[in-house]
């Protein structure tokens, strides 16, 4: 690289994600392939609109390339035909942000109601966080967990619901570690007539997998980020039901196309469209379906295993990839346990709890994930961590909280 400086920065991250342990939970490691793909020709190329229905020309190829990745998207997620057809896809979003507006723009007026989970209960930014968009533009109202078993309580969810009457409910998380009942959501939503969201930004991987409940049978629009546990680059899908929408001459599949384009974004960015392909067909592979299901076993492990240790784990435990954990119960605040453990090269990040009175920026406890471990232990070596390797995890974990070094040293 001619650009001394890029390439010195660009190495100096190499060597840090190499040396470092990754449990942060919206984070993996992409194939080479994929990386490929990001860095190809496709970068060069600009193509506003969709196939067959383009502002620029020489959009032959582009159209080609996207029809493939909606191709492979349906496939990977809905696995009849006859289902796959009453669904359509949008594979352009740039990430999961612009992909969340889209389909609020698509549906739901300003100043209407959304509801999605709390922040602090394991909730994202985007369904409805006062600081972000989803919350300025609509009114958002919150469901939260049980104060006692910090699971979901779908009697509190409906009760809400009911009175509040949202035009859109959105199950999805980005830190709560049970597994939803899809079911329970969809006879919420049909008793307070609003269109079912479900965001599985963090569980993709784990529903393509086969390791996790698949929402499609349910939902109305599915939307995932395609970066974390689905180990693809940065980019985001949105899967919606060609139903038509009350009032109007589009399905919500047009009305979301729409809003993305020219709604939201202009020229979709090709390079990560054929990455996003690179990686779909890359979970459709039978090796897939054991990494999906190991990553949920390294959790469990890890999450076992901490709370043996002394550390409460939220709602006792995980279903999924990820969880969190109450460091303030010991006396150490999420910000010092993200420092502490990033020192012993070990990456986390620090996270609020449910009914957190810490703030944000220094909450209660920290999140853990196990998909970037599971893909690859460090020094980027092909094969990824064990059970086994989760209890000595644990254990290095444990000591530097506590600040052993000693003990993280022998662990």
């Amino acid at each position: 690289m001619r650009d001394k400086q890029i390439e010195r920065l660009i190495e100096q991250e190499e060597t840090r994600q190499k040396r470092v342990i990754n449990l942060i939970a919206s984070e993996n490691f992409v194939s080479d392939d994929v990386r490929e793909a990001l860095g190809s020709v496709f970068t060069n190329k600009y193509a506003e609109g969709y196939p067959g229905k383009r502002y620029y020309a020489g959009c032959e190829t582009v159209d080609e390339l996207e029809k493939l990745a909606r191709a492979r998207a349906l496939k990977l997620f809905i696995r009849s035909p006859a289902d796959r057809r009453k669904w359509s896809v949008n594979v352009q979003p740039y990430s999961g942000s612009p992909a969340n507006l889209a389909v609020y723009l698509a549906l739901v007026k300003p100043g209407d109601t959304i509801m999605g989970m709390a922040l602090d209960a394991g909730g994202h930014l985007t369904h409805g966080a006062k600081v972000s968009a989803s919350g300025k533009l609509w009114k958002a109202v919150h469901y939260n967990v049980d104060r006692k078993t910090e699971k979901l309580n779908y009697g509190a969810i409906l009760r809400i619901a009911r009175k509040e009457k949202p035009k859109i409910l959105i199950a999805g998380w980005s830190a709560y570690s049970r597994v939803p009942d899809f079911n329970k959501f969809r006879k919420i939503v049909d008793a307070v007539g609003a269109i079912f969201m479900v965001d599985i930004s963090h569980f993709a991987g784990l529903v393509a997998g086969g390791a996790y409940p698949s929402p499609f049978p349910y939902a109305d629009i599915v939307m995932t980020t395609t970066h974390k546990t689905l180990r693809g680059p940065r980019a985001a899908l949105v899967f919606a039901r060609k139903l038509k929408i009350k009032n109007s001459k589009l399905t919500i599949a047009q009305a979301i196309d729409k809003a993305v384009f020219p709604g939201v974004q202009g020229g979709p960015h090709v390079n990560q469209i054929a990455a996003l392909a690179v990686a779909l067909h890359e979970a459709a592979q039978p090796s897939f379906k054991k990494y999906a299901k190991q990553i949920i076993k390294n959790a469990r492990a890890l999450s076992n295993e901490l709370a043996r240790l002394g550390w409460r784990i939220v709602s006792g435990g995980t279903d999924s990839h990820l969880f969190s954990m109450d460091t303030m119960l010991r006396g150490v605040s999420g910000g010092v346990a993200e420092a502490r453990l990033a020192a012993a090269g070990i990456t986390v990040n620090k996270e609020s709890i449910p009914f957190d009175k810490r703030p944000p920026a220094d909450p209660s406890g920290i999140r853990l994930g196990t998909a970037a471990v599971t893909t690859r232990l460090p020094g980027w070596q092909a094969g990824g961590m064990n059970e086994r390797d989760m209890i000595r995890l644990a254990k290095k974990i444990t000591a530097a909280l506590l600040e052993d070094s000693t003990s993280a040293t022998r662990a």
